[in-house]
């Protein structure tokens, strides 16, 4: 078994494992380690654990110490001449007349070198740029292009719901979403509407689709035929997946009715193949030719973005 400890870098950033080295840990303490970019500041999310030795992705790094009263002073000069690098790096990229959006400038905790985040549409050439810039710094230099949603990750923002992005505030990294999963929660496919900031679908998807899934497969679709537990058939009108009630169009005499029931009080073939592609079908029938094409255009490039 070995002992390690999971430490972050950013706030909601990618969670690395390091050998405590004997030190006693504890969550939210600040911590001196050494990656590939140089020697680094970062915050403890959780405390010593021990994992199998086959788990641990080898070398494992050991921690060089506790972050001491020296330490977070520096840390916090850092963040401060990031702002200056920042501003500096902006008038530089405008004196080359390049077009690229400058998103952050980050210090490692060593000041061996500063990284700048931008976003641009294609290729840039900033030899001339690096070249600059390392004049005024007198370190390493390194322009890294991230996506949009690398970007909102860094800036952050609020939500349609009302809260802290996901994706700035406790996403450690993104996950697949698909068009499919608003389909099985049977949100609205118009793309303004299960978008993200970012612009692309929204991450939140995800996180319920388990339990769509589950609470999808207990229901019939809308317009299949039913028999319900009083001995009456009819077609489905309608579903509320949270409630798990369904809206029966039953022939009572020489009358139609629509009754509401429970989902257990009905007697239906189990949704799955055709059945199922046909209810995906009759969602599709619901948006535009425009719309959809959209959001399969939205999906290609969220699958895009984690291949590269």
């Amino acid at each position: 078994m070995k002992r390690i400890i999971g430490v972050r870098f950013r706030t909601a950033g990618k969670i690395y494992y390091f050998d405590p080295a004997g030190f006693e840990i504890k969550r939210n303490d600040h911590v001196i380690v050494e990656t590939a970019r140089g020697v680094e500041y970062g915050t403890v999310v959780g405390g010593i654990r021990e994992v199998d030795d086959s788990k641990v992705v080898q070398p494992l790094k050991p921690v060089l110490r506790i972050a001491t009263e020296r330490d977070d002073e520096q840390e916090a000069a850092n963040k401060g001449k990031e702002k200056k690098a920042f501003a500096i790096c902006q008038e530089k990229i405008r004196k080359h007349k390049l077009e690229m959006k400058l998103i952050d400038a980050e210090y490692t905790f060593d000041n061996n070198k500063v990284l700048f985040y931008f976003t641009a549409d294609g290729r840039i050439d900033f030899r001339e740029l690096v070249k600059d810039l390392a004049g005024v710094f007198k370190t390493r230099i390194e322009l890294r292009q991230i996506g949009v949603r690398d970007e909102t990750k860094i800036l952050g923002g609020i939500g349609i719901c009302g809260r802290q992005l996901c994706c700035h505030s406790h996403l450690s990294e993104f996950v697949p979403v698909s068009i499919k999963m608003a389909k099985e929660q049977n949100l609205s496919l118009n793309p303004a509407k299960i978008s993200g900031v970012c612009g692309r679908l929204m991450c939140c998807l995800k996180h319920e689709e388990e339990t769509y899934e589950d609470l999808n497969r207990r229901l019939p679709n809308p317009g299949d035929f039913v028999t319900t537990d009083d001995g009456l058939k009819g077609e489905v009108s309608a579903v509320n997946v949270l409630r798990q009630q369904v809206k029966v169009i039953v022939n009572v005499g020489d009358e139609k009715e629509i009754r509401e029931y429970r989902a257990d009080q009905l007697r239906f073939r189990r949704r799955h193949g055709k059945n199922r592609k046909n209810s995906d079908e009759n969602k599709k029938g619901d948006v535009s030719a425009r719309e959809m094409k959209e959001l399969e255009k939205l999906e290609k490039q969220d699958e895009r973005s984690r291949l590269e």
